[in-house]
């Protein structure tokens, strides 16, 4: 059962919330806003609003979900973020080798932490492990996961700022593309778009299109919903084998 609006996940899971800017797909982060807006609506898991906190309480949920489901680790933060424990991400990652009916998908933009943790731990045969590529400034932090040992390795380009050029998929599974939404988005230009597709269908790697965002496909600000998500006219959203 999907209990979440982001497409390419089935369930998010927030042991972790809050979160620091530290590349310029950060400037108008989504979870910012909302976290904001629940610590105004009094929810006491945000009380600290977007100052990265860590819940010990909600390493058990994932226990409780029976069916097999695809899960967000951390939508509402960065697990590898500095202020987070490795002996708390060593906690999560213990509910996840003990739920091994779930697949979780870890995204990060602290590749080099990401890369110090694993260094001397194994990654759960479940464990999707993915980096924020949103501009050429940062193409580096593909670098950081193409040889870890994780079933699945992805780049997620949302929100995509800028043509990436020519990529090195070398060792990628999957790779997520989406525009930016809200007020103050940026647009994204269809041929930014194709040429990270066409790059993934020469390498056999599948490719999600998640939506134009506020953006249209013409150049045109409006509602995300209208601007939709077709890509030359058809909806291209295709999914990882994962390989457990």
């Amino acid at each position: 059962m999907r209990t979440t609006k982001i497409e390419w996940t089935e369930r998010t899971w927030n042991p972790v919330t809050g979160c620091t800017k530290i590349s310029a797909g950060c400037e108008h982060c989504y979870a910012e806003t909302m976290a904001r807006r629940l610590c105004a609506m009094g929810n006491p898991k945000y009380h600290n609003g977007f100052q990265s906190t860590i819940h010990p309480e909600d390493l058990i949920g994932p226990m409780r979900w029976k069916k097999p489901s695809t899960i967000f680790v951390c939508s509402m933060s960065d697990l590898f973020h500095s202020d987070v424990p490795f002996d708390f991400i060593d906690k999560v990652l213990g509910v996840i080798r003990n739920t091994p009916q779930h697949n979780y998908q870890i995204l990060t933009k602290r590749a080099e932490r990401m890369t110090e943790y694993f260094a001397s731990r194994v990654i759960p045969s479940n464990v999707w492990i993915g980096v924020t590529v949103e501009n050429l400034k940062v193409k580096s932090r593909i670098d950081y996961i193409r040889n870890l040992k994780a079933s699945v390795r992805f780049i997620s380009c949302e929100p995509l700022l800028e043509d990436l050029g020519e990529l090195d998929l070398t060792g990628i599974n999957w790779i997520i593309v989406g525009g930016e939404s809200g007020v103050q988005a940026r647009p994204m230009k269809g041929e930014w778009v194709l040429n990270i597709k066409q790059q993934a269908d020469k390498n056999n790697i599948p490719f999600f299109f998640k939506q134009w965002g506020t953006w249209s496909v013409d150049g045109i600000k409006g509602n995300k919903k209208i601007n939709g998500k077709l890509l030359q006219g058809k909806i291209v959203q295709n999914m990882p084998n994962a390989r457990k």
